[in-house]
């Protein structure tokens, strides 16, 4: 029988959950019902807490910086209105989205909203914040093991998380072993490649040998996947908002990261680049 893995301890003592809820391309109405029905139905968060389903601490909250926010002065600003929004007091976890910055107030990633980056500077406005207790502990997301580094030679605070693009097409293997070695926990968004969405070609759940293996073991190719990751060493967070899928759920790169390159504006001119030559 398969060996039961709940968490991963992280180096600040506490314990990120094993298996995660990504709300990631999920349209608004949905996200509710999705956190609700991953937890057990009600109205999402401050309706689960009022009616005893679940304690505030009894649940992991992460939330991410958006690039358009990264002057530190906005950082403030940006994680007060996630906690707002959320209607609680703290987050268990605030990452970094992307190594790039854009224009405050923009959306999507026109070239011309790009800007560059100061990741030293916004990593002290996110350790001022873990200072006062808004959140329990601070990491990044898409960062490659060269950004990592060079944020962990400055940080006061350093990152315990990594959370980035992993599943069985796409190993993550020199990243992997970095983050090991300099004690950060790597989390897996798409561990499912990223099937249903509408600009990523997916077809890691169709791969011959995660199919034999399912049929071997009388599971899903996505119960297979997600084992996958557990057993590699890092949390997975699926993306569902069915929630017979979220119980259940219990190419190589998809996310280039093509538009947020460009040969006139911001900081990286390749992908090649952006990801420091991990790709």
């Amino acid at each position: 029988m398969a060996t039961e893995i709940r968490s991963f301890d992280l180096i600040n003592k506490t314990q990120i959950p094993s298996l995660g809820l990504g709300t990631w391309q999920s349209e608004p109405g949905l996200v509710g019902q999705a956190v609700t029905a991953a937890v057990k139905i009600g109205l999402a968060l401050k309706k689960l807490f009022e009616d005893g389903v679940v304690a505030r601490e009894d649940l992991w909250i992460t939330s991410k910086l958006w690039c358009n926010n990264h002057a530190p002065e906005d950082v403030p600003i940006a994680l007060e209105k996630t906690l707002n929004d959320l209607q609680i007091e703290h987050l268990d976890l605030y990452l970094i989205h992307w190594p790039v910055r854009t224009k405050k107030g923009t959306a999507g990633f026109k070239p011309e909203n790009l800007l560059k980056t100061d990741i030293p500077a916004t990593w002290k406005a996110m350790e001022a914040l873990f200072d006062i207790g808004k959140t329990r502990g601070l990491g990044v997301s898409n960062f490659s093991s060269k950004k990592l580094g060079d944020l962990l030679k400055v940080a006061r605070i350093p990152p315990v998380v990594n959370q980035v693009e992993c599943h069985p097409s796409w190993h993550q293997t020199k990243l992997r072993e970095f983050c090991k070695s300099n004690g950060v926990h790597l989390s897996g968004y798409s561990p499912l490649g990223s099937p249903g969405t509408k600009w990523l070609k997916s077809n890691v759940l169709e791969h011959p040998i995660l199919t034999s293996v399912a049929d071997k073991l009388g599971k899903t190719p996505a119960q297979v996947a997600i084992r996958w990751g557990l057993q590699m060493g890092h949390s997975v967070l699926p993306k569902s908002t069915n929630e017979a899928r979220i119980k259940e759920n219990f190419a190589a790169r998809l996310v280039r990261g093509d538009f947020l390159v460009n040969d006139i504006y911001g900081e990286y001119k390749t992908v090649e680049v952006l990801w420091d030559g991990e790709i």
